[in-house]
């Protein structure tokens, strides 16, 4: 299940403003009943200023109505097919030690699986096709520090992507 943004910052929201248990708070949130009860007490997050989900998208004023008239129902965070296409495209900030480990695993990949296309690699590891060219051709301005690491171990790539880009390009090799 995906947690609003700022659970901590929804959760004072909404022991403030609705009659909804701290257990329908605590499974929104992605907390345990016992810290929202502390949110509740001012043990907890007094500094904390809420965050209202009705005014940015996460919930609908129907669906705290709903769950405040039947405590054993959940709350559920509004659907937004557009914004969550928006929020998956698009690049990441990597930071800078796995960028310096980008030509290692790029190396790992041309040595260990040469039937994979540039284009493949690009897609896989967010990199350059120069990049990967120069790893090639062994012209990388670093080529003698670099050695081939795996890039699921460096944290590039998950391994169910490396196996389907693997099994791709077998299938376009036969």
């Amino acid at each position: 299940m995906t947690l609003p943004l700022m659970p901590k910052a929804t959760a004072v929201w909404l022991v403030e403003n609705t009659a909804l248990t701290f257990q329908q708070i605590a499974d929104f949130c992605g907390m345990h009943s016992l810290e929202v009860q502390a949110i509740a007490d001012g043990d907890v997050a007094s500094n904390i200023i809420g965050l209202d989900p009705v005014a940015n998208g996460q919930l609908t004023l129907e669906e705290i109505h709903r769950c405040e008239k039947d405590p054993k129902l959940g709350l559920c965070l509004a659907e937004h097919p557009e914004i969550d296409k928006l929020l998956n495209k698009g690049s990441r900030y990597v930071s800078q030690s796995k960028r310096l480990d980008r030509p290692a695993g790029i190396l790992w990949l041309v040595k260990n699986h040469p039937e994979l296309s540039d284009a493949q690699i690009v897609k896989l590891l967010k990199t350059t096709k120069p990049t990967i060219v120069a790893i090639r051709e062994k012209t990388h301005k670093n080529i003698h520090n670099i050695q081939a690491r795996n890039p699921v171990t460096l944290g590039l790539c998950s391994e169910t992507d490396l196996n389907m880009a693997v099994a791709m390009a077998v299938k376009k090799v036969k």
